[in-house]
This record gives C-alpha cells, sequence and structure tokens, in this order.
C-alpha cells in the first residue's frame, strides 16, 4: 500500500513539474558534459554558478544539469583536482535547456611538468575528483588506475581498496569481504542494479567472472545513501561499464605468459571501439576480451580430531565390543594430497548505446555478457584414519601423546568428465553472467527523472561430472608436523596399484541459475529547506524480483565386470616431485582422465546404474524473493561548508521456497517412502533512516560523518525448507525458513585531504552494531539427535579505523620526483554474542567470521616519459572463516602477503609494451583448525608472468 501511495505522489509530481515547467517565465536550465582534450568523459567536476549560490556534479558520462537558473548570461566556474579553475559562461533562455560542453585541456593543469604524471594524471583525476564530491563516504578506482596494477579480473583490482580483503579460488580474488563483513553480507550492482549469483547455495557474486578491462569504474560505497539497496551490511560494489565517448574512441591488448606451476601457457587479448554520430545524438561502444588460462593448483588437506579409541578385544555382557580411549594430541584424522590441472576460458562481451533527442531526453541500453569455462582434473588420495571397532590394541603406536603409526582407509579419486568437444574429459563448469538495461535520463522543467529496467541471469552448469575411485588399506607412518602433516606407507608395497579395489563410479549433473528482475525510478526538484543555499529532494521506488533454483542429478555405476583394480585400468602415477609443499608429497597412481571419460556408462551390458536422489534432493530447491523498496531524501546546503543528505528508506520482502525432506532408516539406507517437497515463505518490511554530512574545511580538506542503517538476507540453502533425517547416525539437517535478515546500525567518521597534484591522504573510523546474525547451530533433540539449523545470533559488534595515502612524490629533486606511494591500512576488532555450542552453551563474546583484524595494500612506483614500473604487496590478517560445535571445530582463513610487479614501455604516443608479473611470493591459501598451526587446507598456485601490448588511438 506504501509503494502504491509512492506511485501516486511521483505521478502527480511528475504532471505538476511538466506544468511548472511551461510556466518558468523567467527561468531555464543548463545541461552540460564535460570531457578532457582526448574527448573522454570527465567525471566527478564541480560545477557552480557563485551568484546564484547554485552548482552540481558531473556524473561518469561527464554530464551535469542545474534547473531554475534565472534568464541571462551566467558564468560557470568549473573546479577539477589537479585543473586550475575554469569559468565558462552561458546564457541562459527563459524556459529553454541551454547545452554547454566543456573541454578540460593539458594547459589547464596546475603541475608544473604535466609530462612527468601523463596518464598517471587522467585514471586517477577521475576517480578522486569524483570521490571527493560524492555525497557519501566512498572509494573509487577508475580503468586507466585498475590498468596501473597486473588486475585479470574485478576481484583483484577491488582487493586493492581500503578495507578490503578477497577469498581466494585457485589463485584468483572471488569472494569480496568489505570491512571484516562475509562476502553474503555485501551486495555488488552493475550500473545501480544488483548482479545476480551463480554460486548454489549462497548470495556470493563471483569477482573473477567479470575482466577488468570491461569496467570503466569501480564504486564502493561504505556509507550507502537511501537511494542504494540497502542489502549491503558491510558496503556496496557499483562496477561501472563504459558508455559511448564523446569522439572515436580505439584500444586494444595483446598479450602471453606462462603459469610456472604448470609450464603452460597464458593467453589474453581485449578491445574497444566507439564513436558518436556527426550530430552527436547516436553513441555507440562495443567492447570484448578474451583470456585464457591453463594452470593448476598443489594442495593438501586435513581433518583434525583430538579423541582416539581402539577395540580392547573383549565384549560386554549384550556382547558389545568394548572400546577404550587413548590420550592423544590432536592428529590429522583425514588428511589428502591433491594435484588439480585446470584451464579456465574468460570472456566478456559489451555493447552499450545512447541516443539524446534533444538537451532534455536522453535514452540509452547497456549490455554485458561473461562467460566462463573452467575445465578442471582432480587426483585425490584420501587417507582415513581406522579406529573404534576397527583396529585393535597392535596396530597403533603413541609416543609422547602423538599417533606415530596407526592403519588407514586409503582412497584414489579421478575427478574429470566425458570425451566431448567442450569437457575434454575435465570437470566442466560453466559459469555465465548477462545483464541487458535500458534506461533514460529526462528534464521536465523543474523536475530531473532518470530509470532503468534491467534483465540480468547467472548460471552454473556442471554437466557429466565423473568420479571413479580405487581403495586400499594399509599401515602408515605420521609426521609430527600439523603445519604440513605428511603419511607414509610403512610398506612400500602396500602402493602397487593392483592392491586397490574398484571403490565407486559416479556421474553427476548440477545446473544452478538466478535470474533478476529490475525496476527503479528516481525523481529530482530543487529544494532551499533552510534558505541557505543549493540543495534537491529526491524520491523514486524500485522492484526487483528474483528466482534462483537448483536442480542436481546423481547416478552411480557398477561395472558389471572388469575395472576390479587399479591395475586393470589405464593408470598413470600423478606424483611431481616439485611438489610445492615439499617433495614428499606424492600423491601417486590413478586413473587417467582420458580413461575415465571414454568409458560408455549408457551401456547397459557393461554398467548397471542407479539414481540415489538421497545425494542431491536436499541440495535442489526453488526460490523466489521480491523486494519493493521507496524512498526520500535531501541534500541540503546548510552554510558555504557545511552540506546534509538526510532520508528514508522502506524495503519491503517476500521469499517463497520450495525444497525436499529425505530420511535414513536405521541401516542408513535412504527410505523413498519418508520423502516428501516443503513449501514454505516468509515476509518482513524494513524501515531504515540515515543522515550524511559533509563539511568542507577548505578547498582541498573534506570532512564526512554518516549514520545508516543496512541489512543482509539470508543465504538461499538456509531459507529452503528442507530436512534431512539420518536414523543411523542419529543427525537431523533442517533448513530455516523463518531466518530474520542481519541488520545494521552504522556509524562512520572520515577526514579527506586531497593534495593538488592529484593524490589523497584519508583516515577514519566506523562502527557497526549488528543484529540477527546468521550462523549453524548444533543442538541435541529429545531423542538424542544431533540437530544442525542455522539460527539467527543474537548480535555482533565491528568497530575499526582505516588510513590510506595516495602521492606523486613531486616535491623531491631531480628523478625522484617520477616515484609515486600508494598504500591504505584498516583495523577491524569485532565480537558476536548469542553463539552457542554442541552443548547449547554460549561460547562468549566472539570475533565474527569474515574479520580480518589488519589488512594492507602498498605499493611504490616509478614513472617518467617512456618508462612505468610498480611494485604491489596485499596483506590480510587471518581471521575465522566458519564456526564449528566448538572452538576446535572453528575454521581460520589464514594470513596471506601478496606481492606483484608490473612494468610497461612507451613506444610511440599510442603505443606501449607491458609486463606483469604476480603472486611472486608464491603465497599459498591456506585454512587451520582451531589453532594456527593445525593445516587444514594449504594450496598453492606459484607465480604467473604476463607480457603484451597495449594500443590505444583517440
Amino acid at each position: 500500500m506504501k509503494l502504491i501511495n509512492t506511485c501516486r505522489l511521483l505521478f502527480v509530481t511528475l504532471v505538476l513539474a511538466l506544468f511548472s515547467g511551461k510556466a518558468m517565465a523567467q527561468e531555464g536550465a543548463i545541461q552540460g558534459i564535460i570531457v578532457d582534450n582526448y574527448g573522454i568523459y570527465v567525471p566527478g567536476a564541480s560545477v557552480e554558478i557563485t551568484a546564484l549560490n547554485k552548482g552540481a556534479v558531473s556524473n561518469q558520462n561527464g554530464k551535469f544539469t542545474i534547473v531554475s537558473v534565472p534568464e541571462g548570461t551566467h558564468a560557470l566556474l568549473i573546479k577539477y583536482l589537479g585543473f586550475g579553475d575554469k569559468t565558462v559562461n552561458v546564457t541562459v533562455l527563459a524556459g529553454q535547456t541551454t547545452a554547454v560542453r566543456v573541454e578540460m585541456r593539458p594547459s589547464d593543469v596546475v603541475l608544473d611538468d604535466v609530462e612527468v604524471v601523463g596518464s598517471f594524471l587522467g585514471g586517477q583525476a577521475r576517480a578522486l575528483n569524483t570521490q571527493k564530491n560524492n555525497p557519501n563516504i566512498t572509494n573509487v578506482v577508475s580503468t586507466e588506475q585498475i590498468g596501473k596494477f597486473p588486475d585479470a579480473n574485478i576481484g583483484d583490482a577491488v582487493k586493492r581498496i581500503p578495507g578490503i580483503t578477497m577469498q581466494v579460488d585457485q589463485g584468483e580474488a572471488r569472494n569480496i569481504i568489505i570491512r571484516g563483513l562475509a562476502p553474503q553480507l555485501n551486495s555488488v550492482t552493475l550500473n545501480g542494479s544488483r548482479i545476480p549469483s551463480a554460486e548454489g547455495d549462497n548470495r556470493n557474486v563471483q569477482m573473477d567472472l567479470i575482466p577488468s578491462d570491461m569496467i570503466q569504474t569501480i564504486e564502493v560505497n561504505k556509507a550507502v545513501t537511501p537511494d542504494m539497496d540497502a542489502d549491503a551490511l558491510g558496503g556496496s560494489v557499483n562496477l561501472v561499464t563504459r558508455s559511448a565517448p564523446e569522439d572515436f574512441r580505439l584500444s586494444a591488448t595483446l598479450g602471453s605468459g606462462v603459469n610456472t606451476i604448470s609450464d603452460k601457457r597464458i593467453l589474453n587479448g581485449s578491445f574497444l571501439i566507439g564513436d558518436r554520430s556527426k550530430n552527436k545524438k547516436f553513441g555507440w561502444m562495443l567492447s570484448a576480451s578474451v583470456n585464457d588460462n591453463d594452470f593448476g593448483s598443489d594442495n593438501i588437506e586435513a581433518e583434525w580430531d583430538n579423541e582416539f579409541e581402539y577395540n580392547t578385544g573383549t565384549q560386554d555382557a549384550e556382547g558389545e565390543d568394548i572400546l577404550e580411549e587413548v590420550d592423544v594430541n590432536p592428529y590429522a584424522s583425514v588428511f589428502e594430497i591433491r594435484e588439480y590441472l585446470v584451464q579456465r576460458i574468460r570472456r566478456s562481451f559489451s555493447a552499450n548505446m545512447d541516443y539524446r533527442f534533444n538537451d532534455d531526453n536522453h535514452v540509452f541500453v547497456k549490455t554485458m555478457y561473461n562467460w566462463r569455462d573452467d575445465r578442471e582434473n582432480r587426483y585425490r588420495q584420501e587417507n582415513e584414519i581406522l579406529d573404534g571397532e576397527d583396529i585393535g590394541s597392535s596396530d597403533f603406536d603413541v609416543q609422547n601423546g602423538n599417533l606415530i603409526r596407526f592403519p588407514v582407509e586409503t582412497k584414489r579419486q579421478t575427478k574429470g568428465g566425458i570425451d566431448g568437444k567442450r569437457n575434454k574429459n575435465r570437470r566442466l563448469e560453466d559459469q555465465r553472467m548477462q545483464n541487458y538495461s535500458i534506461g533514460g535520463e529526462h528534464l521536465f522543467g523543474k523536475l530531473q527523472a532518470d530509470w532503468m529496467g534491467s534483465y540480468s541471469r547467472a548460471s552454473e552448469k556442471r554437466p557429466n561430472e565423473r568420479y571413479i575411485e580405487y581403495e586400499g588399506e594399509y599401515l602408515i607412518n605420521n609426521s609430527t608436523d600439523t603445519r604440513k602433516p605428511l603419511y607414509a606407507a610403512v610398506d612400500p608395497s602396500d602402493l602397487s596399484p593392483d592392491n586397490f579395489e574398484f571403490g565407486e563410479l559416479t556421474e553427476e549433473n548440477q545446473d544452478t541459475y538466478e535470474e533478476d528482475y529490475n525496476f527503479f525510478a528516481n525523481f529530482t526538484l530543487p529544494a532551499d529547506f533552510f534558505g541557505n543555499g543549493d540543495g534537491t529532494f529526491k524520491f523514486g521506488l524500485k522492484t526487483r524480483y528474483k528466482n534462483k533454483t537448483r536442480k542436481n542429478g546423481f547416478y552411480e555405476y557398477e561395472p558389471v565386470s572388469g575395472l576390479e583394480t587399479l591395475a586393470d585400468v589405464a593408470a598413470k602415477d600423478y606424483s611431481d616431485k616439485d611438489f610445492s609443499a615439499g617433495s614428499g608429497y606424492l600423491v601417486g597412481t590413478f586413473a587417467t582422465a582420458e580413461f575415465l571419460g571414454g568409458l560408455n556408462l549408457m551401456d547397459a551390458g557393461n554398467y548397471e546404474g542407479e539414481d540415489l536422489p538421497e545425494e542431491y534432493l536436499t541440495a535442489n530447491f526453488d526460490v523466489t524473493e521480491s523486494v519493493n523498496a521507496a524512498y526520500v531524501m535531501a541534500n541540503q546546503k546548510l552554510s558555504d561548508k557545511l552540506s546534509v543528505l538526510a532520508g528514508l528508506r522502506v524495503e519491503s520482502t517476500k521469499i517463497e521456497s520450495t525444497g525436499n525432506e529425505i530420511a535414513y532408516n536405521e541401516d542408513g539406507d535412504f527410505d523413498p517412502d519418508a520423502t516428501v517437497s516443503a513449501e514454505d515463505e516468509n515476509a518482513y518490511v524494513n524501515v531504515m533512516p540515515g543522515v550524511h554530512f559533509k563539511y568542507d574545511l577548505n578547498d582541498h580538506t573534506v570532512l564526512r560523518l554518516a549514520w545508516t542503517n543496512t541489512l543482509a538476507r539470508p543465504n538461499y540453502v538456509d531459507l529452503v525448507s528442507y530436512r534431512e533425517i539420518n536414523n543411523e547416525d542419529e543427525e537431523i539437517f533442517l533448513g530455516n525458513s523463518e531466518l530474520d535478515p542481519t541488520t545494521s546500525m552504522n556509524f562512520d567518521f572520515m577526514a579527506e585531504h586531497y593534495f593538488k597534484n592529484v593524490g589523497i591522504l584519508s583516515g577514519g573510523v566506523f562502527f557497526k552494531n549488528i543484529k540477527d546474525f546468521v550462523y549453524t547451530f548444533t543442538s541435541e533433540d529429545g531423542n538424542g539427535y544431533d540437530v544442525f539449523q542455522p539460527l539467527n545470533g543474537d548480535k555482533a559488534q565491528v568497530y575499526g579505523a582505516e588510513v590510506s595515502i595516495q602521492r606523486q612524490l613531486d616535491f623531491l629533486p631531480g628523478f625522484a620526483k617520477n616515484f609515486g606511494v600508494y598504500a591504505n591500512y584498516t583495523y577491524l576488532n569485532s565480537n558476536a554474542k548469542g553463539i552457542r555450542n554442541e552443548d547449547g552453551d554460549e561460547r562468549g563474546n566472539m570475533d565474527l567470521p569474515g574479520a580480518s583484524p589488519h589488512m594492507f595494500n602498498g605499493s611504490l612506483s616509478y614513472s617518467d616519459k617512456i618508462f612505468s614500473a610498480r611494485v604491489s604487496a596485499n596483506f590480510s590478517d587471518a581471521y575465522i572463516d566458519e564456526l564449528g560445535g566448538e572452538s576446535f571445530e572453528d575454521r581460520y582463513y589464514d594470513q596471506q602477503l601478496f606481492l606483484d610487479f608490473n612494468a610497461s614501455f612507451t613506444i610511440n604516443k599510442n603505443l606501449r609494451i607491458y609486463a606483469d608479473v604476480t603472486n611472486i611470493t608464491n603465497q599459498p591459501l591456506r585454512y587451520y583448525q582451531g589453532a594456527g598451526n593445525r593445516t587444514m587446507q594449504l594450496e598453492y598456485y606459484r607465480t604467473r608472468i604476463n607480457l603484451g601490448l597495449k594500443y590505444d588511438l583517440f
């Protein structure tokens, strides 16, 4: 009802504005575009009519609008960091819109030596001017600035922004953590519309899916305004795609390289071309990018336990085996060596167009299609300790509390796919994200209106994913190095392929997709509530409909004959003496991917197939989510230096979900008669006020203070009303459709000083008071079953501080003035209450999962007329990644330090050579369990080297 009334208000306001526009006998409007001498848009420029105390800021397309301007000639004062002030006279006619084009030229630069800073000035000036003139706390990175770092995807580019760290997948930054808040608590938008997620069970946006060279600007909003989506607990990342240029633009990149872990090639290329018609009404831009990377990773993994028992060989009065516990130090009850071979092909295509009907009406179409294929083979050696009733007192040795010898069940598993053109005997993960938007900007008298409708779809398909596994048992010696655990066979002859018997052969299909339909409309009117200066009143609405579906299938195949042992199939020893964790980690012999891919599992004469719904039913779901929002806000100057933005946003959410309930009997067998479909729904309304203060201490120093309210909706898999009852293991797994959204009240203070030579020194503090965060609670029901279910915790608090500096060291003498620094540091402290352990007892104050206490980015650069080079470092401290039933089971993401180097050499005005070296430190991805010395996962990627050419023609 609130939204219907809002729509009526918008309609009435629009009609009144149309009539008022015709009635402006003595007033007109100014619509302008600001470009540089290459015709590239200049965003973030401050435009003022000083005599009228009116002004505006140019947007990403260099456009600005000033309404209610009296008839006559007025002086426009344009202020832009790094340039001298520029004045342009404009004559305004009553009842008309006057168009003006302002060009910023190198002669306007305030620096003494523009050639020295050259490209340094362009991208950084655009980003910092936009950041300086934004009403809220943001970090802005331009495409030119991205290009200074060796970042192939948006995730690797974003991780260099203050307060941000990234979770890595196969050596590339994938999931974003903003100010210590987990990926699902942040939002990622494309041109203001939420990007759907291709992940099966969460809301995480795969940042490594989008190439960095397809994006014009990255905006990180750390304090959102009421006209932005509120589901941004940590912050909101808005990716702005390229717009049609004012003049002809052509650029291209072509490069190649090598992955030192696989000694295989890297190929990359991109191009961009765009122009505008002679009358400047129609503009277009096409861009494309491709990256083909053949690499892999070396991995070891472990699961830790602190309890061990054995069979005494005696029985009790009821005939049950008597087991006895042994006091032992924590040990790796499961240990794995994994060898990954991966080919990742990332493609992206974008076509953008716009048309200017006149100075008052402008429409645009923006499209982007991202497609990534991951082809993977994995060779996994898994060893699980045999204990309990399976072993006797003579089967193991304990020295000084350490288990040093015991029997294990070992499995040799090959992961692959069918022998097809796309799969190529590998597991194929086909991820796609596409977005199509149409929108417009209009001026009706005093009323400015903009709108956009979009359709987005993200999908992940994993067809014909195959596994073949061979099993054996043998006695092993165990190392006592918990950081690098290692099992070694006591008798090497036990590793002979004929000692490994057929275990299982499976094929599964996974299909996940998410569709988003978005529409929003914003309306802005001039307003001066206090009579102290320029201001606006803005209101609007947004509606979003989302559908997320996951359909998995799983078949197990039993060979009629053959395949009895590993010696009976095509096999290969995949051990690598250069294995990154150490030469002692020998993964061993496996069935080859070519053999697995060539099996004809549809041949009923050789294979008996069985559908296993218990493997996928609880993972399958269908969720629809509708979000309707409306807001009002005012941005008002209270004085020449102080302005305030205040408003209110209301979001109404309705979620409907369909899942499955399954059960296993006392023997552990699936009970198909207990399978039913489960449906449920949930609805809630959130009212979120916000206030932002901005104080311009002088032309170069800005103080900001913000109070905002935000939310984060639970992950889809947690909302689905599924249930799994295992009567053999006495465990119950439940979804929870009644989960409340996590909400946060946020306070931010930031001080920014902008250097004349295009740099910034900033520092600030922030505080978040979080309620109803979601975690998995382990409890026990009345029948003694362990119950696992996502619940809302009580509350959590996050507070921290961040400092940042970007500066060209032009005050130094001689060649030293060509050096520049980029550095930022963020400190976080968090505590969460209401988390209970498996006994139901509250665990007390704990760190919030995802909150890294220390984050640092730094780079030292050198740039002269023809040569530039940069050394970059990225550090994030260890943090809790996932809570267990008790502290011993908590999983931590370990600290990481990445060191990169890149350089370029200018051949002429348009052409340059570049070289990138990433992950010089060979930083592994590492998780640990409970304590820092207990490795859960240790995965290495080694260094990547790229060389290539970049061509730009303006």
